[in-house]
């Protein structure tokens, strides 16, 4: 299955990219902390060449520490500087505008050997939609500036924001590639609620994400709904959920609906525990 999904101010977005780019000393790429490298716009990285870039992991508060490491581990090794964040911790944000700095640098120190008086570096944050750039943009600037939202496609347009006297930031909308060629991606991403969840069926994502945690957190579903590690039949796994947490019709039947909705709203608020959905290369 291919899934497709290409709105045409997205396209309008990637071109804006490609211009606004040349004006940015580095990029600030963010993506999730639960799928790291399915966040990532494969679009973008061809757009973005050889420019310097850092990466933001957000939501690191969902996600599982110790793949949270490796994935710092894999990016750093890549040669590109990352840090895993909860916008709402202090030290976390420092650490972003510390890393911004570092990669600044660079430029401000070629203007200086010019003679050219040194400015605020210039850095362009790029991701995909619902990933968390309004959120982080507001912590940076200490003050509401983008607009937040808990759906995809909020941001719709280009803004610079100054944050303190570090550097100055180009908000751009979350852009998505033409299509996923590899489903399990598009899944990951339907889990954690960054495409719009009409895109995919849903009790299709819940069964894939029950699959994965069966694999790796098999705990998280006996302490939430009692399931046993060993049951591999969907249909009696949605019964057993439906029955335990009263996702039932008035005759009594298990509404299949209802039970993808309960498990969905516990798997993207934290409700089943701090986990990831994919491991680095190297870990598998």
């Amino acid at each position: 299955m291919t899934i497709q999904w290409f709105p045409g101010h997205m396209a309008k977005a990637k071109r804006e990219v490609e211009e606004k780019l040349k004006l940015v000393d580095f990029v600030m790429e963010l993506v999730d902390a639960r799928a790291p490298l399915s966040s990532q716009n494969p679009m973008l990285q061809d757009v973005l060449q050889q420019k310097p870039k850092m990466i933001v992991m957000m939501k690191k508060d969902l996600a599982d520490d110790r793949v949270t490491d490796e994935w710092l581990n894999h990016f750093n090794n890549l040669g590109i500087p990352a840090v895993a964040i909860d916008v709402n911790d202090k030290a976390d944000m420092k650490r972003v505008i510390q890393t911004a700095k570092m990669l600044g640098q660079a430029k401000m120190d070629k203007l200086k050997k010019k003679g050219v008086n040194p400015r605020p570096a210039r850095a362009m944050i790029i991701g995909i939609p619902n990933v968390g750039k309004s959120t982080l943009i507001n912590r940076l600037a200490n003050k509401k500036i983008a607009q937040i939202g808990d759906k995809p496609g909020v941001t719709k347009k280009q803004q610079w924001i100054k944050v303190k006297d570090d550097f100055e930031l180009l908000d751009t909308p979350g852009i998505l590639w033409p299509k996923f060629e590899d489903e399990i991606v598009g899944y990951r991403l339907a889990a954690i609620g960054t495409i719009k969840d009409q895109l995919l069926p849903l009790d299709d994502v819940v069964a894939f994400a029950v699959e994965y945690m069966q694999e790796h957190y098999p705990e998280r579903l006996g302490e939430r709904y009692g399931i046993d590690r060993d049951m591999d039949d969907m249909w009696h796994i949605f019964v057993s959920i439906g029955k335990q947490r009263g996702a039932l019709e008035s005759g009594g039947n298990v509404n299949f609906d209802k039970v993808a909705g309960l498990v969905i709203h516990d798997l993207r608020s934290g409700k089943l525990g701090d986990m990831t959905l994919e491991t680095p290369p190297e870990s598998e």
